[in-house]
């Protein structure tokens, strides 16, 4: 009756389980994975965005696959903020960055080509891929003071069939962005082998390094034909908007028959709705209170949590350098699903654990920074104990 690709194994696993007994029962949460914005106590401008929602364009259709002329204007002055040279004729606005990527499934791959994801990584690839027939092979990311891309490792991972390789920047949950040597040892490595790159840019505006120039943007990329998504769920904290846009630059040779292609697929979907669409300039401009409130977020419960694991010798924090979440570096004594079931059966915490994220052995945690102060704290302390 079903298509083999979503043949799934839908069964829950024992964190999942948990988490429904848990609230089941009623019992209170220290949600330490919580990722909505728009539900961690962060102040919006509420009238200017109904305000913006009620715009007399949004009673006119005017189909373009592309998406409306002024909501590309905005994006492209989105990327010239960050010195990013990007044409609103190189924009296709889409819902969400995951139909983004399926535009690119279906532009670069035929059914069982492959892609090269990062390791580890967000979860959301495995279904993203099966959906559309497309196979996925890992390239890892190394630890070693910071993150890498081991380039090595995922130079050997092309095979003939690989089409692209996506690149998160900055990653998540590791939170490292992609230095100008990668970069350029990416652009090699594409140029080379007629590969593609994505470059998932979701989380490119939160730098917690303010002194240094603002993180490089593969929008502007020129040297391999390249695909750069975002969106305003994260840049404006505005999830429930439904806003996101796919970037396409690159050789000259190759960007016109990108192009081509993803204008029949946006032609066939034309997705992306009126209101929305008129209401964009209004959204980005509120992108720049959003994000100051965030990022005082993310550096205050940063504070504490180091402040508290000063005091607990066994556990240590991994570097980030951008993002929304951290990764705790626990004694493996245990699979950290055991950790993670454990902690929210005695202690009311919930956290993420590594390998949700393709972590290749026990002994990581995952929480998210944006998370209200005083409940980021308290759950913190109870983990620690548990730890």
């Amino acid at each position: 009756m079903f298509a083999d690709r979503t043949r799934w194994n839908l069964k829950s696993n024992r964190w999942s389980e948990a988490l429904a007994r848990h609230r089941a029962a009623g019992k209170t949460l220290l949600d330490l994975t919580a990722s909505n914005p728009t539900e961690c106590g962060f102040e919006y401008e509420s009238e200017r965005i109904l305000q913006a929602l009620s715009d007399p364009a949004a009673l006119k259709y005017q189909p373009d696959p592309k998406g409306l002329a002024e909501a590309r204007r905005a994006v492209a002055g989105y990327y010239a903020a960050r010195s990013a040279d990007v044409s609103a004729d190189d924009i296709y606005l889409t819902t969400s960055t995951s139909e983004a990527y399926s535009y690119l499934f279906r532009i670069l791959c035929d059914a069982g080509d492959e892609l090269l994801v990062p390791e580890p990584s967000y979860p959301l690839f495995g279904f993203l891929a099966e959906i559309q027939d497309v196979s996925l092979r890992r390239y890892p990311l190394v630890y070693d003071h910071g993150w890498q891309i081991h380039l090595a490792a995922l130079e050997s991972a092309i095979t003939p069939r690989t089409r692209g390789i996506i690149v998160v920047n900055p990653n998540n949950p590791t939170g490292q962005f992609c230095k100008l040597r990668e970069i350029a040892a990416l652009n090699e490595i594409c140029a080379a082998s007629g590969v593609a790159i994505i470059a998932d840019e979701v989380f490119l505006a939160f730098s917690l390094d303010t002194a240094a120039a603002q993180p490089f943007s593969f929008a502007g990329n020129r040297d391999a034909l390249t695909f750069t998504m975002s969106g305003l769920s994260k840049i404006s904290g505005l999830p429930q908007m439904k806003f996101a846009w796919l970037a396409t630059s690159g050789p000259d040779e190759l960007k016109p028959g990108a192009l081509a292609r993803l204008d029949v697929i946006a032609d066939t979907f034309l997705s992306m709705n009126t209101p929305i669409q008129a209401a964009a300039d209004v959204f980005f401009e509120l992108r720049h209170g959003f994000q100051r409130q965030l990022m005082a977020r993310v550096r205050e419960n940063l504070g504490e949590f180091d402040r508290q694991l000063a005091s607990a010798p066994q556990c240590n924090r991994l570097k980030i350098e951008g993002g929304w979440y951290a990764i705790l570096r626990v004694p493996a004594t245990r699979s950290d699903e055991d950790l993670a079931v454990e902690l929210l059966d005695r202690c009311d915490v919930l956290v993420h654990p590594g390998h949700f994220y393709d972590f290749g052995a026990d002994g990581y945690l995952i929480v998210s920074l944006i998370v209200p102060p005083r409940e980021f704290a308290e759950g913190i302390r109870r983990l620690l104990t548990l730890t």
